[in-house]
């Protein structure tokens, strides 16, 4: 019998250290900072060569770089700034997705020049040019965003006009920045393609990319997360904060994404009892209702703007 109870504890033993191996593995896969961007999937190839001539355009705008300090003064935070072709207290602040940079975003950035706003392109925490070990999934964002639009009203003035707009998950941080005190020259938001939360969108990658189940693995993440950037994993809900949100806000999201499925739009939608404008695109994957059709795309937005951004 105790032979038997040392080789059952054995087993238990080994399974619970395999369990905490795959979940430091998938933490560090899904967490890490990576100091390049990724390239696009096969299904966005096909538009490269838009993208780099947007690329082109960012990199010989005439701009300004911001940065303050987190922490200690070696660890900075980083954004351009576009000024407007001629003055205007109108602006876009642009959140970035997943693994990419303020750059990868030149496109939206174009989108709203052309329609004479000033830009402001920040890296968040764990990409591009910002400070961070880590990728906080808009957490941690959404505080430093209330940083860039102090900075913002300070450079344009007490009577400057805020949209905030992001797409994955940047989208996933303005509605998660939505739900905090916000100046009142924040006047509109605009989120394409963002997640309900982490929980349901690393419960739905396990499954789908790694063919796990959420238990134990998600709540081990979580611990790890804890350990490592100070919170649980579940506190990063756009749900919960989209709540408490009040300004008009605009979903968008791919019919087709399988990435951050399109559900998650729909839960996003009927959590916030601001305004609110929902539009699913037909067709479109991850990230690509602006590529699959830019005019349609910039009128929809150019429309969502002249009605509440007044």
């Amino acid at each position: 019998m105790r032979k038997k109870n040392f080789c059952l504890s054995a087993i238990l033993g080994t399974g619970i250290a395999g369990a905490v191996l795959v979940s430091e593995y998938l933490f560090k896969f899904a967490f890490k900072r990576v100091d390049y961007v990724p390239e696009a999937g096969a299904d966005k190839q096909k538009y490269a060569e838009s993208y780099w001539k947007y690329v082109e355009w960012f990199k010989k705008a005439t701009k300004e770089h911001w940065t303050f300090s987190i922490g200690d003064e070696e660890e900075r935070m980083s954004a351009y700034f576009i000024p407007a072709r001629s003055s205007s207290p109108n602006v876009a602040i642009i959140s970035h997705g997943y693994k990419g940079n303020g750059e990868t975003m030149a496109n939206y950035a174009k989108m709203f020049y052309d329609m004479g706003y000033n830009i402001l392109l920040p890296d968040d925490r764990g990409h591009g040019e910002s400070a961070g070990k880590y990728i906080s999934f808009g957490w941690l964002d959404r505080l430093d965003y209330l940083k860039w639009i102090t900075r913002v009203i300070d450079r344009i003035g007490t009577k400057a006009k805020i949209v905030l707009f992001g797409v994955s998950m940047g989208a996933a941080t303005v509605e998660m920045l939505s739900g905090e005190d916000l100046p009142s020259q924040v006047e509109c938001l605009i989120a394409d393609c963002g997640y309900s939360s982490i929980d349901e969108e690393l419960t739905y990658l396990l499954k789908e990319q790694f063919h796990l189940p959420k238990y134990p693995f998600y709540p081990l993440v979580s611990t790890i997360n804890h350990s490592r950037l100070g919170y649980y994993l579940d506190d990063i809900s756009s749900i919960e904060q989209l709540k408490k949100n009040h300004l008009p806000i605009f979903f968008i999201h791919g019919e087709k994404d399988d990435y951050v499925p399109s559900y998650m739009a729909l839960e996003n939608y009927r959590a916030t009892k601001a305004a609110k404008e929902l539009w699913i695109v037909e067709g479109a994957s991850h990230a690509e209702s602006y590529w699959i059709n830019p005019n349609e795309y910039k009128r929809h937005i150019a429309d969502y703007l002249n009605k509440y951004f007044i």
